[in-house]
């Protein structure tokens, strides 16, 4: 069986009840064209809970045995807006408790996933550091260090980010590796600044990179 709601409005103009004369009334229930309170009209025990939050509010709808739905009329636009709910206070207690709940197991669950990914992303960066110790022996362990984690930052697309990263792939780790040397040991990023094309930028810091990759190999 379908279930038809009370309307409550929110009046623009503050009225009186048509039976017991209390006002200036918030909201109100109209009865064959009468303005009628909520005491009156059998909804005065239920509280008001503004819309927003949609599983509070679904909760608490489906756990109140009375509930109303509460409009405004907006005259810009001509048409009666839902503005909340009115449901009983029990209910709404209940709502917000499991709703607090959910809150506490997804906040748990976040945080158990921000665990596992730090994880990931700590043997992603050991993996990566071991492998260029390993390809050039010579490397200072701090510089090994700082480039694996440059390279494998989370969300930058560096080489560590990369498929052939992750994989260790010999040229991958050694791109890694040239490009820390290039911005760190020579002087390509001065020669930027002073307007010197990259490539051409690149091709005379080429010799010192490859002068610093050589030592790290062989010691």
């Amino acid at each position: 069986m379908d279930l038809v709601a009370p309307v409550v409005v929110e009046p623009l103009k503050r009225r009186r009840c048509s039976e017991c004369r209390q006002g200036p009334l918030e909201r109100v229930v109209v009865e064959f064209n009468a303005i009628v309170c909520l005491d009156c009209a059998d909804l005065g025990h239920l509280v008001f809970l503004r819309r927003g939050d949609t599983a509070l509010t679904r909760r608490a709808r489906e756990g109140s045995a009375l509930w109303a739905v509460v409009v405004r009329h907006n005259r810009r636009r001509t048409r009666y807006e839902r503005q909340g709910l009115l449901v009983e206070e029990p209910a709404l207690r209940r709502a917000e408790a499991a709703c607090l709940a959910d809150g506490e197991a997804r906040a748990r669950r976040r945080a158990r996933e921000a665990e596992r990914r730090a994880g990931r992303d700590a043997a992603i960066t050991a993996a990566l550091e071991a492998e260029i110790l390993r390809l050039f022996p010579s490397c200072p362990a701090d510089r090994a260090s700082e480039i694996a984690g440059h390279a494998a930052a989370k969300g930058s697309g560096r080489v560590g980010r990369t498929a052939a990263g992750r994989s260790l792939d010999r040229g991958a780790v050694t791109a890694a590796v040239r490009a820390a040397v290039r911005h760190i040991d020579t002087d390509y990023d001065s020669l930027l600044m002073t307007g010197v094309p990259r490539h051409q930028a690149r091709t005379r810091v080429a010799p010192a990179i490859e002068a610093v990759l050589r030592a790290w190999r062989t010691g």
